[in-house]
């Protein structure tokens, strides 16, 4: 958990240097997990985000507006009654706790001047915000607990969180000496986060890479420069001597300046704890959003994929039984050559005639002796009819059903290789105008997506080699767009050979041909080809180019399949 005492601690300060006396102007609440507050002050309009979600909760200033919902959720109405036109006065929290309190100075129905007061807990799965009224009486909760440590219920008194941990700003370096030997933990890391309020491992673990000290190593020399470290941070949290440092993708932690500690070793970028935090979790939030936009398609998709299978699978099956067809066509054919032979007032278990088509050879023909035997030969022609018209019937719906296999793992791949929740979005408009998907999209989820419908203005991938532009298509959509609406006829196509893949279009300005072309300008558009297909990975792909001109679509065909001739191939290596 990256949001740890001393971050929490620094973007208090930050905060109070710039919104106390802030009216609060307009509540939010995009989420269920999120409250942003619209502030006003000095002359400057402000967003205070209250994250409560599990995987991101933080308090912070932010530049990135969230959609809100149609309709306010309940606790987003119970803030607008009691904070709007309120002003902050206050934001604090106890030592290096991570709940924030905010308190604000309001007007009640009856226009007399009340406090109010606002707690953030960031807890992870316990984050939770709290309205309360001057008496620390809850008003209402973002999240209900109610556990046998604390009720969180509305006209219950709000209780802090219980602590059991040392504070590290009312230990001198004695008392940590004595914390060390009385402790039984075998590491660094692990005496500083079960000991002390407020420390995170990565905050540890970075400090101690910083200065190059072992975790394992307890000895007063490097405990003598930790403490000072911490020390030194926390007098200077909120201010240019302390930065935000970006640890991964998940993960940052607070370092002081290089210039403001001695024994520090590394390089820092200068920025505002409240502004670092918005950055690092929008875009942790795009991130999040994307993977599971584009894992529910893959459900959505694969429900589909199952669905083809299973019926190409049938198709199989009726395939295989007209493979007897000719035989019971045989079967009611030498039957009736031999009619004049049989007795028709007996009925028979079976019968052995000559086979005019093999050498006269004996062949016996199973008959139902409940029958007679001109039954027998109709029965046999009728199965033999029956499956001919079957035959043909099933024959197209394999052709049919195979043809919509091949669509939808164009569209798996698609999807595996979306960079971007624009890339997702237009995939999903695809799917959701597909006939073959469209009953597993709810009509709800398409309403919503048809308003950002993205075929309005598509973003093409482009590359320049050699002063050739190179547009590369992302999806089935775009593969349409570049091949058939956006291209020049004597534009150059390039798609991998039978593979799946993105549509490559090279630009051809002035009409050259192919030939006068250079080639290693050929070979890299063949190169992007493959390396934007799904043999990206494979040793030798065959990639077909020809003018844009004969690259056509067939009447009804699924978006991004098309058909070509006139092409040469090039073997990419």
């Amino acid at each position: 958990m990256a949001f740890d005492g001393f971050i929490t601690k620094s973007v208090i300060t930050e905060l109070n240097n710039t919104l106390i006396g802030a009216k609060v102007n307009k509540v939010y609440e995009p989420t269920k997990n999120d409250v942003v507050l619209s502030l006003y002050n000095n002359g400057n309009n402000y967003l205070l985000d209250l994250c409560a979600n599990p995987e991101f909760c933080r308090i912070c200033l932010t530049t990135h507006s969230k959609q809100n919902p149609q309709n306010a959720y309940n606790f987003c109405m119970l803030l607008r009654k009691y904070l709007i036109g309120g002003k902050i006065t206050k934001i604090s929290n106890y030592d290096l706790e991570r709940t924030i309190e905010i308190q604000f100075e309001c007007y009640n129905d009856l226009n007399d001047l009340v406090k109010r007061k606002l707690f953030v807990e960031i807890m992870s799965r316990q984050s939770n915000i709290i309205l309360t009224n001057e008496n620390n009486i809850i008003i209402d909760t973002l999240k209900h607990f109610d556990n046998n440590v604390r009720e969180l219920l509305p006209a219950h008194e709000y209780v802090f969180t219980p602590i059991n941990k040392v504070s590290f700003l009312d230990t001198s370096f004695d008392d940590l000496i004595e914390l060390k030997n009385n402790s039984e933990c075998i590491s660094i890391i692990q005496f500083f986060m079960n000991t002390f309020i407020g420390f995170s491992k990565p905050l540890i673990k970075e400090t101690l890479t910083i200065l190059n000290i072992s975790d394992e190593d307890f000895s007063n020399e490097n405990l003598q420069t930790l403490y000072d470290y911490f020390t030194k941070l926390i007098l200077n949290l909120g201010t240019t001597k302390v930065n935000c440092k970006k640890i991964s993708d998940k993960d940052y932690t607070l370092v002081l300046n290089k210039s403001d500690f001695e024994n520090a070793t590394y390089e820092n970028d200068i920025l505002h704890v409240n502004y670092f935090l918005d950055e690092f979790y929008y875009n942790k939030e795009e991130n999040s959003i994307f993977i599971n936009s584009r894992n529910n398609l893959l459900k959505i998709v694969s429900t589909s994929l199952k669905k083809v299978y299973k019926k190409l699978e049938n198709i199989d099956l009726k395939l295989k039984e007209c493979d007897n067809m000719d035989k019971f066509r045989l079967y009611g054919e030498l039957l009736t050559a031999n009619l004049y032979k049989i007795d028709s007032s007996l009925n028979y278990e079976s019968l052995t005639v000559e086979n005019y088509y093999d050498n006269s050879n004996l062949i016996t023909i199973p008959l139902d002796k409940s029958i007679s035997v001109q039954k027998n030969i109709e029965k046999y022609f009728k199965k033999y009819n029956k499956l001919k018209n079957a035959l043909v019937i099933v024959s197209a719906q394999k052709k049919e059903a195979e043809q919509e296999l091949n669509y939808i793992e164009s569209i798996v791949f698609n999807l595996s290789n979306s960079k971007t929740l624009n890339d997702i979005n237009e995939v999903y408009e695809e799917i959701a105008e597909n006939v073959s998907t469209k009953k597993t999209i709810s009509k709800q989820q398409k309403n919503k997506q048809n308003k950002k419908r993205a075929s309005d203005k598509i973003e093409l991938d482009l590359v320049e080699i050699d002063g050739y532009t190179v547009y590369i298509g992302k999806n089935n959509i775009q593969n349409d767009y570049i091949s058939l609406r956006f291209s020049n006829p004597n534009d150059i196509w390039f798609h991998t050979q039978k593979i799946h893949g993105s549509h490559v279009l090279l630009r051809n300005p002035e009409n050259l041909d192919i030939e006068d072309i250079p080639e290693n300008v050929l070979f890299n558009c063949a190169r992007l080809a493959k390396e934007n297909s799904k043999a990206s990975s494979s040793l030798n792909v065959s990639v077909d180019y020809c003018y844009a001109k004969f690259v056509k679509k067939s009447a009804g065909s699924k978006p991004g399949m098309v058909i070509y001739n006139n092409f040469k191939t090039i073997i990419v290596k």
